[in-house]
């Protein structure tokens, strides 16, 4: 459960140790690919696209626009060796600037994301804001906020990356239900044991403003498919 700032998204896409350089659809169209510009075929030339391509997916994912003008200006000045036209200060403000207007894109996606899924059938809200939908009903008892559970669980971004899971590690998870992010607390109360659930979590109830570095970004809508197994002792 973390997150990845603007600085090491870019630090991401530059660093060669990071995923493929040019991750592709199998089964490209041919006649797609003879539209675009030729492949490039000397070394430096396939190593320039292949970082600047990197570079423009990351941003892509990222939800946010750079002025290429002034990108490949500081690249071109870079390389050539002149000093930054930024002061040390500059840059980071810039990239402080930037990371919240991240911060706050993601939390205005979660937003969106939960008022549309609170519309869809089966799916509750609670006063707090949690949502929720029965994947199957339990007929055991109920834990309360102090009790120990039980559970088998599964956790994710809305993109659908998953984070977390107990299953892949087949071993169960057991804590004290008042230890947990107020999603879980609230949430697995509603539940009896063998029941199962989606929970759809908004950024206050789960990991706030902060994240969890580096798997969970600040503001993130969680969801997460809760099993009960057990409450206390059983």
């Amino acid at each position: 459960m973390r997150p990845s700032s603007l600085r090491s998204i870019l630090i991401a896409a530059l660093s060669l140790s990071s995923a493929p350089l040019l991750p592709c659809a199998h089964g490209q169209d041919d006649a797609a690919k003879s539209e675009s510009a030729p492949v490039p075929d000397s070394l430096e030339s396939r190593f320039g696209y292949a970082y600047g391509f990197q570079i423009g997916k990351q941003l892509q994912r990222s939800g946010l626009s750079i002025d290429l003008e002034q990108f490949n200006r500081a690249l071109k000045e870079a390389l050539d060796g002149k000093d930054s036209a930024m002061t040390d200060a500059e840059v980071q403000a810039a990239f402080n600037d930037v990371q919240k207007k991240s911060e706050e894109l993601k939390a205005t996606a979660g937003k969106a994301f939960l008022e549309e899924n609170g519309k869809k059938e089966g799916v509750k809200t609670t006063d707090s804001g949690l949502q929720y939908l029965v994947i199957q009903e339990g007929s055991g008892e109920s834990p309360s906020a102090e009790d120990v559970v039980k559970v088998h669980y599964r956790g994710s971004l809305i993109d659908g990356t998953e984070f977390d899971s107990s299953y892949s590690r087949n071993e169960p998870a057991s804590f004290p239900l008042n230890r947990v992010i107020p999603a879980w607390t609230e949430g697995l109360q509603l539940m009896k044991t063998g029941a199962k659930y989606r929970f759809f979590v908004p950024y206050q109830l789960g990991y706030g403003e902060q994240g969890s570095p580096p798997d969970i970004p600040p503001y993130s809508t969680l969801i997460f498919d809760v099993e009960l197994l057990g409450v206390g002792g059983e």
